[in-house]
């Protein structure tokens, strides 16, 4: 009898153990899981940033062509007149 009560005792206590062990492993979750969140959240704003930042880049980029463009048909334009001129002298 005196076995019983002892068993009994040392299984409560070790239900117990787990079940405190069960808390800490939920609270464990929910921490993991909001460290998650908050990472995926920064990754999302990291991305739009990115995105926002390629997209001004690429428009600098079109301008900066543009410009080029422009000044190489300048100077074309400037040689064949050098050109002129020289065939008049």
């Amino acid at each position: 009898m005196n076995n019983n009560i002892s068993l009994i005792g040392e299984l409560r206590v070790h239900i117990q153990e787990l079940e405190d062990k069960l808390a800490a492993l939920r609270v464990s979750r929910r921490v993991l899981m909001n460290l998650l969140d908050n990472v995926e959240k920064e990754k999302r704003e990291q991305l739009i940033m990115l995105e926002s930042q390629n997209e001004k880049l690429q428009k600098n980029i079109c301008h900066y062509a543009q410009t080029i463009m422009f000044q190489n048909s300048r100077i074309a334009k400037l040689e064949e007149k050098i050109k002129l001129f020289s065939n008049l002298t």
